[in-house]
């Protein structure tokens, strides 16, 4: 089994996104995953420029020079795709819409057909179906901070005709971040991480209830406000 995450968060190995990460990604390989991380930060890969000629002139490929060259063709090899990324403004970073933008649009067929009743460009044929999970943290306290990152990583997975097998959500980052850094004991969160990656490749599905131990409560919304 291949995956390929892709970390978007500016702060690359250093930041709460990727304390996350790094656990998830274990319990991949321990299960016997073939993982490659990735950093937008040090990619250079420039916005889709909705000119199509990926869909009518070279099909599949686009026309600009860049890294998605290189991590397009492993994302199409992948039976999983992690997405990680602290929520910007409710939603996903700017280098990775950029990304997700370069990564479906190539993949599409140029007509449009009905899917469940709605328009979908259908796969090209010889695209793999597979798996997307998101990994995200926020500075804010509540849990549907994250509802818009999530829908649009159901939109992403529908429109790759993938499933959205969940997400691994950590509200109130900072705090998480606070907390490790001066050591004390958060354990179950990092073991959950972990664990969750296990589940996906030996049982092709995360938990909820292992989730929720992820997004758990650290400290009450009026202290962490007051903080």
């Amino acid at each position: 089994m291949k995956a390929v995450a892709i970390n978007s968060s500016p702060k690359m190995d250093k930041g709460i996104t990727a304390k996350i990460l790094a656990p998830f990604l274990r319990g991949m390989k321990e299960a016997g995953a073939e993982v490659e991380l990735f950093y937008t930060k040090k990619l250079k890969i420039n916005p889709c420029q909705g000119e199509f000629s990926c869909s009518l002139k070279t099909p599949a490929k686009c026309f600009q020079k860049d890294d998605m060259q290189m991590l397009h063709p492993k994302l199409l090899e992948a039976d999983i795709w992690v997405f990680a990324t602290p929520v910007y403004v409710s939603g996903i970073t700017g280098p990775m819409k950029n990304l997700i933008d370069r990564i479906l649009i190539p993949m599409g067929e140029p007509y449009l057909g009905l899917l469940d009743g709605r328009c979908h460009h259908f796969l090209r044929g010889e695209i793999k179906h597979g798996k997307v999970v998101l990994v995200s943290n926020c500075a804010y306290w509540e849990i549907d901070n994250f509802d818009l990152v999530v829908d649009q990583m159901i939109a992403l997975s529908n429109h790759a005709e993938r499933e959205f097998a969940g997400a691994l959500l950590r509200p109130h980052g900072p705090a998480f971040e606070s907390i490790v850094n001066n050591g004390a004991a958060v354990n179950d969160i990092i073991d959950a991480a972990k664990e969750v990656g296990r589940q996906l490749v030996q049982n092709g599905m995360m938990s909820p209830e292992t989730l929720r131990i992820i997004s758990r409560e650290l400290i009450p919304l009026n202290m962490y406000v007051r903080t």
